[in-house]
């Protein structure tokens, strides 16, 4: 199954300043996640951004913050963001097949997220690269069950030049430079 860049939207999930700083190879999903959501932009797919109890949790860290507007986050007290009603309607306005998902932790949110998307008619792709845990196992774990949920699995580079289609043309020499 191809992921349309027409058809598909973005989701950043959780990746917030308390809980960062614990997660395994969080500079690598920090540089990883920023490169996917410029490629997302680039692309002019929208992107949706969830925070877990931001009073406890804390913001979005600033690298990613700083590419959407203060309004634009969705806070949710629930793991799957399914589970929040604004992040639904939400999701559903935009009406798009396929979900491109980033965040954190890997086996908590965005792992109860997959089933939920698939049940609610939706193809979860999740960015393996762009994915964590504070523990490695515990991401691993994750998405292998990812996987066997029914949520497509990818890489930052992957999915945004399957986005692309084509080479040549402005947008993929901008996305080029990106994952370069």
């Amino acid at each position: 199954m191809r992921v349309s860049r027409h058809d598909s939207v973005g989701l950043i999930v959780d990746i917030q300043e308390r809980l960062f700083p614990h997660i395994h190879q969080h500079e690598k999903l920090e540089k990883n996640t920023k490169i996917l959501i410029q490629g997302l932009q680039l692309l002019q797919i929208p992107v949706l951004i969830t925070q877990q109890y931001t009073q406890g949790l804390g913001q979005t860290i600033p690298s990613v913050a700083e590419h959407f507007n203060a309004d634009h986050f969705i806070e949710k007290n629930t793991f799957s963001c399914c589970d929040e009603s604004n992040f639904l309607a939400e999701l559903n306005r935009l009406n798009k097949k396929f979900v491109i998902i980033a965040g954190i932790e890997a086996h908590v949110c965005v792992l109860q997220t997959v089933p939920d998307l698939v049940d609610n008619g939706f193809v979860p792709v999740v960015v393996e690269d762009c994915v964590s845990s504070r523990k490695e196992n515990d991401k691993k774990v994750a998405v292998e069950r990812i996987r066997q949920e029914g949520g497509m699995v990818t890489t930052y580079e992957s999915i945004l030049l399957e986005l692309c289609r084509v080479a040549g043309n402005e947008t993929f020499k901008a996305i080029s430079r990106l994952i370069k």
